[in-house]
């Protein structure tokens, strides 16, 4: 068993053991890891071209009745700054980002009561007639079958739910009172249902190792979901993880890298918070297999109050403004951005 040899099989086969996995994880140098790369990035090129898709993000509670460890919106954070957008508040973001091109709408917030089945139906039917042939994606956590089918049938098109860990205790540990078995029930939900179903997990949590990051990458090509989010963990300063080191960036761009080969089809997205870590990050995620990013649409006077982790990049850009300054860098990288919905290739 080597490196390259296992590089090969997962670039050719699409798949690799457990064994395969880690040991790559384990002994992966910088030729293989450029081997890896290069992999990824010709895999990409084949399904996507060049082509970037862009998703514009809406913040629109940090209210949370979760309390993660690692999250600054841990409902036992008396320092977290609370706000609800109202309907209309979002209506006009998502105005905003249909003007810019932006042909996807993610509403991203904490496990909020207020926005109750009722409310989010109401949201999404008002965004659906103003932009029919608009996507919404949703990530408000874990709902119950019911409310994810109401939702869906209000004309919801995705949504995601980072399964966090695919390791029971490391999923336990950082999710008090949490069960891991829960979470796996609403991805199943999520797909029965008919969603375009993301999954996704974080690189350096605290206690993880390269074993819990295989069976995160060995969920993933189980699961197959239409896009996989996978970031860095980044400490917040109010939180039980204040003070660990944030998660590496080559173990993230290789761990998006693997998710490419495994899953060539996949929507991966290049995320902020690899660039809250490198000021070039989120160029090395898309050359490494990924192929969507998700600017920030929420009203400038709530950005800094959705604080996920410390030192968050690019929150406070104009809109315009940043759209320009993406695609000079994707230019400059050799990516160029799509103007369409982007949905998973298999799900069209």
């Amino acid at each position: 068993m080597d490196t390259i040899s296992i590089i090969n099989k997962l670039y050719n086969e699409n798949n690799a053991s457990r064994e395969e996995l880690l040991y790559l994880l384990d002994n992966i140098d910088s030729k293989s890891k450029e081997l890896l790369i290069e992999k990824a990035h010709k895999t990409r090129l084949k399904y996507f071209k060049n082509k970037v898709y862009i998703r514009g993000l809406i913040e629109f509670t940090s209210f949370c009745k979760k309390d993660c460890l690692y999250c600054g919106l841990r409902r036992t954070n008396k320092n977290a700054q609370r706000y609800r957008l109202s309907k209309e508040d979002v209506l006009e973001c998502a105005r905003v980002g249909d003007k810019l091109g932006y042909k996807t709408i993610v509403l991203q917030g904490g496990e909020d009561a207020y926005f109750n089945d009722e409310v989010m139906v109401d949201i999404i039917k008002s965004i659906k007639r103003e932009f029919p042939n608009n996507a919404i994606t949703l990530s408000l956590g874990e709902r119950s079958y019911e409310s994810y089918k109401k939702m869906y049938d209000a004309g919801a098109d995705r949504y995601l739910l980072r399964h966090e860990s695919a390791s029971k205790k490391l999923y336990e540990d950082i999710h008090p009172g949490e069960q891991f078995e829960a979470r796996r029930r609403c991805l199943k939900d999520l797909k029965e249902i008919g969603y375009q179903a993301g999954a996704g997990f974080m690189v350096g949590i605290p206690n993880q190792t390269n074993e819990d990051l295989v069976k995160d990458l060995l969920f993933v090509k189980e699961f197959e979901p239409a896009m996989c989010g996978i970031g860095p963990f980044i400490p917040h300063k109010d939180t039980p993880f204040k003070d660990y080191e944030h998660g590496s960036l080559e173990k993230t761009i290789i761990c998006l890298a693997i998710v490419r080969l495994l899953l060539p089809k996949v929507l991966l997205p290049a995320t902020t918070a690899l660039s809250s870590i490198c000021e070039n990050g989120r160029e090395e995620g898309l050359k490494a297999g990924g192929n969507v990013v998700m600017p920030n649409l929420s009203p400038m006077s709530v950005r800094k109050k959705y604080s996920l982790y410390d030192n968050k990049a690019y929150i406070l850009d104009e809109d315009a403004q940043y759209k320009n300054m993406i695609e000079e860098k994707l230019k400059n990288v050799g990516f160029e951005i799509e103007i369409t919905r982007g949905d998973n290739p298999d799900f069209k």
